[in-house]
C-alpha cells in the first residue's frame, strides 16, 4: 500500500466529509426538508452552478473510462469526446431562465415535479420515475465500478473490498448532507479536476519526450492512432457526428443536469455559469482524453482500459503529487454518484411515495424514508457492481442515451410548445424508451450513427403527432385539452 499516494486522498475525503456534516445543519433546521435536501433551497451562485454541472457531468467515464477508450482508439476518440464542449452552454441556454421561472411557479423540486405540473398526468410521473430508476442504475453502477477500480489500483486491495470502502464513503456523505453538500463539494471537486488534469497532462507530455515524439511513436505503432477514424477505423464521420446529439444537444434531457438549471438564484448566476462551465468542461475533456492517448507510448501494454489513469499517474508523478492528481477522478466519481443518488431517491420519495403512497407524510417520516431509500439504492448498486466490465464508459453512455430518449422532448416541448399535452408526452416517453432498448439490444448503431439518434427522432415524431391528433380531436368535440 503506497501511503505517499493514499495520504492526499484521505485528506481530500476528510474535507468532503466535513462539508457534508456542515451541510447537515441546513437539512436539520430547514423549514422545507424536501427543498433543502433535494435542491439546496435554490441558492446556487454562478461559480458553484458551473462547477456542480461540470462535476456532475464529468464522471468516471470522463476520468477513468474516457481516457481508457482514448488509449485504445487514439486521437479519433479525442475528436469525438470534444462534442461535450457545448454541454453546459447548450443546457443553460435552452432551459435557462424559463425553466427556472416555471419550476418556481410550480414549486417543482425535481424534474418529475415539473413534468407532473406541466402535463397533469400520473402516467407521465410513473414513466419518468421508472426511466430514471432503470437508466440511472446503469450509470451509478459505472461510477461505483470506477471508484472501486481507483481504490483497487492505489491500495492493492481486492476489487470487492475496494468497492465496499468507496460505496460506504459516498453513502454516508449523501445521506448526511443532501443536495447542498453535493453542490458545495462539487465546487471543490471541480477545482481539483481542473488542476489534476493540467498537472497530469504536463507530466505525461514530459514523460513521453514531448508531443512530436509521442505522435511519432503513435504513428510508428499504428498510423490510425493519429487519424480521426480510430485504431481500427471504426470511428466513421456519421458515428462521430452523432455524438453531438448524445453528449452535446441531448444532455438537456438528462435529469441530473436539468435539475441544476432550476437551482440557481438569479440570471447573473446563470450567465456566469455558462462562461465558466464551457471553459472548464472544454479543458477537462480535451486534457483527459489527450492524456489517455499520450499514455500509450509512456505506458504500453495496459490490458484493462479503466486502469490507465491511476497507473499512469503513479508512473509519471512523484507519489504525493500522484495522490493529489488522483483526487480528480475520485472527485469526479463521487460528485456524479452523489448527484445520481439524490436524483433516484428524489424520484422514489418525492415523486412516487409523496404523490401516490402517502401524501400526508410528516417531515420526520419523509426524512426517514429519504435516508432509507438512499441507503437501499446504494446497496443494490453495490450488488450490480460486483461483476464489472472492462470499460465502464459503455454503461454510462447506455444510461445517457436512455434518459435522453425519454426526457428530451417532454422537457423542451413542454417549455416551448403550448400545444404539447400529456398524450404527446406519454407517447414520446414510451416510444423513446422502448425503441432505445430495442436498438441497443438488437441493432446497435443503426445506419452508422450512435444508437440514441433514431429513438430521439422517433420520440419527437410521437410527441408531435399524438399532441396534434388529440388537440384536433378535442377541438372537434368542443372539449378542453
Amino acid at each position: 500500500m503506497n501511503w505517499a499516494v493514499i495520504t492526499p486522498l484521505i485528506i481530500f475525503l476528510f474535507i468532503i466529509f466535513a462539508v457534508g456534516f456542515w451541510s447537515n445543519k441546513f437539512v436539520l433546521k430547514s423549514n422545507s426538508f424536501l427543498e433543502e435536501y433535494f435542491l439546496g433551497e435554490r441558492q446556487m451562485g454562478g461559480f458553484i452552478l458551473a462547477m456542480t454541472m461540470v462535476a456532475t457531468y464529468g464522471s468516471a467515464s470522463s476520468f477513468i473510462g474516457g481516457p481508457g477508450v482514448a488509449y485504445t482508439q487514439g486521437l479519433g476518440w479525442v475528436l469525438l469526446a470534444m462534442a461535450q464542449l457545448a454541454t453546459g452552454y447548450f443546457t443553460l441556454m435552452v432551459l435557462g431562465k424559463k425553466f427556472a421561472i416555471i419550476s418556481r411557479q410550480y414549486k417543482a423540486i425535481t424534474l418529475i415535479d415539473f413534468l407532473k405540473n406541466r402535463y397533469h398526468s400520473k402516467t407521465v410521473v410513473l414513466l419518468s420515475a421508472a426511466s430514471i430508476i432503470i437508466f440511472l442504475f446503469s450509470s451509478m453502477t459505472a461510477q461505483w465500478i470506477g471508484g472501486a477500480r481507483l481504490v483497487e489500483s492505489l491500495t492493492g486491495l481486492p476489487y470487492t473490498v475496494a468497492l465496499l470502502i468507496f460505496a460506504f464513503s459516498v453513502l454516508v456523505f449523501v445521506i448526511v448532507g443532501g443536495f447542498r453538500a453535493v453542490a458545495l463539494t462539487d465546487t471543490i471537486q471541480g477545482v481539483v479536476m481542473f488542476m489534476g488534469t493540467l498537472i497530469l497532462l504536463i507530466a505525461t507530455i514530459k514523460a513521453g519526450g514531448g508531443i512530436p515524439r509521442i505522435i511519432a511513436d503513435l504513428a510508428a505503432e499504428n498510423p490510425n492512432l493519429i487519424s480521426p477514424f480510430g485504431a481500427e477505423r471504426t470511428l466513421t464521420p456519421a458515428y462521430v457526428s452523432s455524438f453531438w446529439i448524445l453528449v452535446g444537444i441531448g444532455v438537456v434531457g438528462l435529469p441530473q443536469i436539468a435539475v441544476r438549471a432550476m437551482s440557481y438564484k438569479n440570471s447573473k448566476a446563470m450567465h456566469n455559469a455558462i462562461i465558466i462551465g464551457t471553459v472548464v468542461v472544454g479543458f477537462i475533456m480535451l486534457g483527459m482524453h489527450l492524456i489517455g492517448v499520450f499514455a500509450r507510448p509512456v505506458l504500453p501494454g495496459v490490458k484493462i482500459g479503466d486502469t490507465v489513469m491511476p497507473l499512469l499517474s503513479m508512473k509519471v508523478l512523484p507519489p504525493f503529487v500522484a495522490g493529489i492528481v488522483l483526487a480528480a477522478p475520485m472527485a469526479a466519481i463521487m460528485s456524479t454518484v452523489d448527484a445520481l443518488l439524490i436524483l433516484v431517491s428524489s424520484a422514489l420519495v418525492k415523486d412516487v411515495y409523496l404523490n401516490y403512497i402517502k401524501p400526508t407524510a410528516s417531515d420526520q417520516q419523509i426524512k426517514k424514508v429519504s435516508f432509507s431509500v438512499t441507503a437501499i439504492i446504494g446497496v443494490l448498486v453495490i450488488l450490480l457492481a460486483l461483476s464489472p466490465p472492462d470499460l465502464i464508459i459503455w454503461l454510462n453512455l447506455f444510461s445517457f442515451g436512455g434518459l435522453e430518449s425519454v426526457f428530451i422532448w417532454p422537457v423542451i416541448l413542454g417549455l416551448y410548445w403550448s400545444k404539447g399535452n400529456k398524450y404527446g408526452a406519454i407517447t414520446s416517453m414510451i416510444l423513446g424508451m422502448s425503441s432505445y432498448i430495442i436498438f441497443d439490444r438488437f441493432y446497435p448503431n443503426p445506419l452508422g450513427v450512435h444508437t440514441v439518434v433514431l429513438p430521439i427522432l422517433i420520440s419527437l415524431a410521437g410527441f408531435v403527432v399524438a399532441s396534434m391528433f388529440t388537440d384536433s380531436k378535442a377541438s372537434s368535440l368542443g372539449l378542453e385539452k
